[in-house]
């Protein structure tokens, strides 16, 4: 039998790895070699900086098409990188113009009714909503990168940039400074979306989980539900509170000023707009019946009551709506005073909700035509839409998932689709606006009810109540949260959940029992694997983590606490008593000196007790950290294998040899 040299060797950056193996045979075991551990190659401070800060920040390596170019053709990559249009807009035809059109007037049906109903959430003025649906789509089309993304205003950032505003400033009281603080919060919530992507920060989104956002939307849904009962029911006084309860009150404190009429119209629409959304959702090649549902609800209501306006006086219209393009607002964004704090505080929290709603739908679609959506580029497109719409009398845009899914089904090939919605919002704009004077605030309510009920997921809280049911909790108090405290605060509950949910993978991470499968050389849990057998006088441990200094001290204390639970059993069972603890690190993907001190105080803990610690496997950064701390120097000989199968066969063929 041979024994094992020292298995840690530095070879230099290029070279291979020449091992040194001994074979060893055991009784029952066929011959097997015992591998160096090799260090990886050797890189100076400068290019592990580099490699580092390339693997976070540019994952995509984007510039990969720049190699081996000329100049002229870097120049023009790099127009393309920058402006998407350049990548497409060669190739354009007539064809692709004839898919586009249509799928740009059929999303205008939709979005000028959303456009007008959404500023009604945000407690805007109607005609901001179709200001959002004119100049923002527009620059989409020359920066975004996705074919299919419907931009404009959307449910949740305006009930959120309503509901923060509305609890500092007065809507009706202080109309003025209640739209520069919306433009000043759209000027924000733009820059924080251009400088997530330019400095490509998108992971920072990822802390909203898909678990929280569930709970979250479907409380926000429910929240502006009750909020449309307003206009469905004819109240004139109502509560500005987004909580559940106080809305509920203030439905029932004043049902004397409930109009029968309103009643009847609004949910008679309300009915037909859930039917044809039935409909379009059952076969989605009549999409367009759901498409055209609010427009067609918007021109026969305006129409019934204009006609019938002598005889019905109970039911609020929108009233006169200016005609004509955006008035710029730059003059009105605020950088100072008492209420800049508020702007930026409500467009930090509607960037990062808008952004993540975009950057998902984007995403979405882009999966089903098999074409790759840049999350920064989408970022810096979303960003200097809304900052130049704060401009330009727009608040916060993003990509709207109805008018997305619209866009999809109705054919639409590039982006040209939103230049053509814009085009139809510029004609209403120019020509159309009078005839909204007779609209009423009800039908807007039907709209919006109609279009939020899709943000009750039911069905993905069901799933999360199956797979994983700490996401069920995330999902249930962001939730309720949303609920009963406030929107804002909702929010906070969702990210303080997902940020908790990673804390409390990092510090408790999993530790499992490993075993033999007999006859081979694999081992497994044994808790998973019934096959797996506990290998006698071992005890086999796998990290499943990093080893940090915020878990450094658990896995110690939990490592003990196997190692006195292991001796337990062996000494209940009358086995063999424990010699050797194996440590797998082969899902350790990273350490810290916190982690390598834990190392060097575990090993000499069990030293004290006659146990021998050996390490199996360690990644090649974990590796280069060891060595570079000489705690490689107490495991030398015998404490470092590639496999666990070699370091049991080699420990094992130590003691037999042993007189």
């Amino acid at each position: 039998m041979g024994g094992n040299s020292n298995r840690v060797e530095n070879i230099p950056a290029g070279a291979s790895c020449h091992e040194t193996t001994v074979t060893i045979t055991t009784e029952k075991m066929p011959p097997f070699e015992v591998h160096r551990v090799c260090l990886p190659p050797n890189k100076t401070t400068f290019q592990k900086l580099k490699h580092r800060l390339s693997e976070i920040f540019f994952p995509d390596n984007p510039l990969h098409g720049f190699k081996n170019q000329t100049l002229f053709t870097k120049a023009f990559l790099c127009l393309q990188f920058f402006f998407p249009v350049f990548q497409w807009g060669p190739n354009y035809s007539l064809k692709l113009l004839r898919s586009d059109v249509i799928s740009g007037l059929t999303i205008a049906s939709l979005a000028i009714p959303q456009g007008i109903s959404y500023a009604k959430l945000a407690n805007l003025p109607p005609i901001i909503g179709l200001y959002s649906s004119f100049v923002p789509p527009l620059i989409y089309a020359i920066l975004g990168s996705s074919k299919h993304l419907g931009v404009g205003p959307v449910s949740i950032a305006s009930l959120v940039m309503g509901t923060m505003i509305s609890e500092n400033v007065s809507y009706s009281q202080e109309p003025i400074l209640y739209l520069k603080v919306a433009f000043t919060a759209t000027f924000f919530a733009g820059l924080l979306q251009a400088s997530l992507g330019l400095l490509r920060l998108g992971f920072i989104i990822d802390f909203l989980s898909k678990a929280t956002l569930v709970g979250f939307m479907a409380g926000a849904a429910v929240i502006v539900l009750l909020q449309q009962l307003k206009g469905l029911l004819g109240i004139v006084h109502f509560t500005t509170n987004m909580q559940i309860i106080p809305v509920l009150s203030s439905v029932f404190s004043h049902k004397e000023e409930c109009s029968w009429q309103t009643i009847v119209m609004g949910f008679s629409f309300l009915l037909f707009l859930l039917t044809t959304r039935k409909i379009s959702s059952r076969n989605p090649k009549l999409f367009w019946v759901s498409a055209a549902a609010p427009l067609t609800s918007v021109i026969l209501s305006t129409l019934l009551v204009f006609l019938l306006k002598s005889k019905i006086h109970g039911i609020a219209t929108i009233g006169k709506l200016p005609r004509g393009l955006n008035p710029p607002s730059s003059n009105m964004l605020i950088f100072s005073g008492s209420h800049f704090a508020l702007a930026i505080k409500t467009g930090l929290v509607t960037g990062i909700l808008s952004l993540t709603e975009g950057i998902a739908v984007g995403r979405t679609f882009a999966s089903l035509q098999n074409y790759q959506v840049d999350g920064n580029k989408e970022m810096m497109a979303i960003g200097l839409m809304n900052m130049a719409g704060s401009c330009t009398s727009c608040y916060v845009t993003t990509g709207s998932f109805s008018r997305s899914a619209v866009n999809y089904n109705a054919g639409a090939q590039t982006a040209v689709s939103n230049i053509v919605m814009a085009s139809a919002v510029l004609v209403t704009l120019l020509f159309l606006m009078p005839l909204f004077h007779y609209t009423p605030n009800l039908i807007l309510a039907a709209i919006i009810i109609t279009a939020v009920i899709g943000l009750i997921d039911y069905q993905a809280a069901f799933r999360l109540w199956k797979v994983d049911k700490l996401d069920f909790l995330a999902c249930l108090s962001s939730f309720f949260g949303v609920l009963f405290i406030s929107v804002p605060l909702g929010l906070a509950i969702a990210v303080g959940l997902s940020i908790f949910k990673i804390l409390l993978h990092v510090t408790r991470p999993n530790i499992i029992v490993l075993g033999n499968i007999s006859g081979t050389q694999i081992y497994q849990n044994i808790c998973r694997y019934r096959e797996a057998v506990r290998v006698p006088s071992f005890l086999i441990l796998a990290v499943e983590s990093p080893i940090y200094f915020a878990n450094s001290t658990y896995l110690q204390e939990r490592i003990l606490r196997w190692v006195r639970e292991e001796e337990e059993r062996m000494k209940a069972n009358n086995e063999s008593t424990m010699k050797c603890i194996i440590l797998d690190m082969t899902a350790v993907t990273a350490i810290d000196t916190s982690g390598i001190d834990t190392l060097y105080e575990l090993r000499k803990l069990l030293e004290k007790r006659s146990l021998r610690l050996v390490l199996v496997n360690p990644v090649g950064s974990v590796m280069e950290k060891l060595h570079q701390s000489k705690i490689l120097e107490y495991f030398m000989l015998k404490g470092l294998y590639l496999t666990v199968g070699e370091a049991v066969g080699n420990i094992s063929s130590e003691w037999k040899a042993q007189p």
